[in-house]
């Protein structure tokens, strides 16, 4: 099975940045990919345009983001309306936000004065990362501070049987507004699998300044 899904959203209001960001500098990223139990995710021609804000503030900046995600499922079993991940009908385990169903996902990760490594994006899950999707109207509000963390979500799906599945989304916008200093953000995806051997599998992009 191959599963195809594009976006092209106007995500407006993504609150974090105080300063601003010089003329427009285009950031090509560089491809990733990881092997998780039963998934292969790979995220390829990821890139980010650097803009000032539209809202002229002086204090805001803009990122359009631009990605493709490839998840390659060997293994899952059929989806299930239950609420729950484990075998036997158990609960989920691994801070689980399945439904019954195994599930793509992807966004982004945005910092404030924090650089987007790998020892903070832990530090941030142990304290309670926010996670924020797109409202009704399809965009993004989020305000955050000094070391602060947040995830952005952009696009996700549900998958319900094993087979290669296909995400892309185009020119993204996210402003950024309220932080006190510098802001660096990073894509993440995100494949969770069902099952008696629950798993989650992160890939993670590169980080980059929003200015």
């Amino acid at each position: 099975m191959k599963f195809t899904k594009v976006v092209m959203l106007a995500i407006a209001a993504l609150g974090l940045a105080s300063g601003t960001a010089s003329a427009d500098a285009f950031v090509p990223l560089p491809d990733g990919e990881t092997v998780g139990p039963g998934v292969t995710i790979k995220r390829v021609a990821e890139s980010a345009l650097i803009s000032p804000s539209m809202a002229a503030n002086g204090a805001g900046r803009v990122a359009w983001v631009s990605g493709t995600v490839l998840a390659d499922v060997t293994e899952t079993p059929k989806g299930d309306p239950k609420p729950f991940v484990g075998g036997n009908n158990a609960p989920g385990t691994n801070n689980s936000s399945t439904h019954g169903t195994s599930r793509v996902s992807t966004g982004y990760i945005v910092g404030c004065q924090v650089s987007i490594a790998d020892n903070a994006i832990s530090a941030g899950v142990s304290g309670g990362l926010t996670t924020t999707g797109m409202n009704a109207s399809g965009s993004i509000s989020v305000q955050i501070g000094p070391g602060e963390v947040k995830f952005v979500g952009v696009e996700g799906f549900d998958i319900i049987e094993a087979g290669q599945y296909h995400l892309s989304y185009k020119d993204v916008e996210m402003q950024i507004q309220g932080c006190a200093g510098y802001a660096q953000a990073r894509a993440y995806t995100v494949v969770e699998i069902i099952g008696t051997n629950y798993s989650k599998t992160s890939l993670y992009g590169a980080p980059f300044s929003i200015g």
